[in-house]
């Protein structure tokens, strides 16, 4: 918030709005002249008023020269996600009971799809839906792949019911579902105790006994910026470290897709369906993150949220 502030610079006095902002655990203060001699209150008021914006473009290019993630969306790109936000939560609001159960079916159906086939799996969409709401098992389908998709709609619905926020525990409990009766007891909801290696990356993941520690800065990370970047940015660097931690044996990447989704929902922003047809364009924007430039994925996520047309 800016504040007025007055000089006395030989005599004479001087007007200045100015507002103190916290940057790596320091105050750092801006300031912008008004103008000068005696003022009435009403007179400052409405300086305050006329200037306030200036004062923040000014901050805003100061913090953005320093943190290149804070330039990432224009305020183009944020004006016309916040209209998206808006629309899709006042259309959903007035949707009935049965609409909305309608398209959560229809949403749960795509995401698991391709969530799924982006990790190989063979089922297709029409027999993903078969399996979550007919309870019919596909011919020639594995015991696994069924459930695969089974597992994901549930750690789907743990995420939606989830009234807290991404803790360690909140991450384990989603991957021991995701892979409950596939990966046995010593993997499921446990952090890898072996080296991984994932193919087509030049990237190594950390080695098993650092993987704690390179997960515990993502935490500290997440916590101390989670109100710092708008949420598209903070949920497309929260997924690309994770996968770049690779915490789990398996299933890393349906695990950081459902936490990318999960705070998009939280900052009230529609989930988004990663398709199978992009996963070219997504594991390319995702090792371009990894290895500093975040500007890829980000645009992908925006393109995803405003291709949302849902129920309006």
């Amino acid at each position: 918030m800016s504040y007025h502030r007055e000089k006395i610079i030989r005599d004479k006095k001087y007007h200045y709005l100015e507002k103190n902002v916290r940057i790596n655990g320091k105050w750092k203060k801006f300031s912008i002249y008004i103008g000068k001699g005696e003022l009435l209150k009403k007179q400052i008021q409405f300086l305050k008023k006329k200037y306030s914006k200036i004062l923040d473009e000014k901050t805003s290019i100061y913090l953005k020269s320093i943190d290149p993630l804070l330039s990432l969306l224009s305020d183009k790109q944020i004006k016309e996600l916040e209209e998206i936000k808006n629309k899709y939560n006042k259309e959903y609001r007035k949707l009935p009971p049965e609409g909305k159960k309608r398209y959560y079916e229809w949403f749960v159906t795509q995401f698991t799809y391709n969530t799924s086939a982006i990790e190989g799996s063979t089922v297709t969409l029409r027999e993903t839906g078969m399996i979550l709401f007919d309870k019919i098992t596909p011919p020639g389908k594995t015991l696994d792949e069924v459930r695969e998709i089974e597992n994901h709609k549930k750690a789907f619905d743990f995420i939606l019911s989830h009234k807290g926020d991404i803790t360690k525990n909140f991450v384990l409990k989603i991957h021991k579902i995701l892979t409950a009766n596939i990966l046995s007891k010593e993997t499921s909801g446990k952090f890898r105790k072996v080296q991984v290696y994932i193919r087509g990356v030049e990237i190594i993941p950390p080695k098993p006994q650092e993987v704690g520690k390179e997960f515990k800065k993502l935490m500290n990370w997440y916590k101390t910026r989670k109100k710092k970047y708008h949420p598209v940015v903070l949920a497309s660097y929260f997924h690309s470290a994770f996968e770049g931690v690779h915490p789990f044996v398996d299933f890393n990447g349906r695990t950081g897709r459902l936490l990318l989704n999960f705070i998009l929902m939280k900052n009230r922003f529609p989930a988004v369906d990663i398709k199978n047809k992009d996963r070219m364009k997504y594991y390319d924007a995702l090792q371009k993150a990894q290895k500093g430039n975040l500007e890829p994925f980000v645009n992908l996520i925006v393109k995803y949220i405003k291709e949302i047309k849902s129920f309006y």
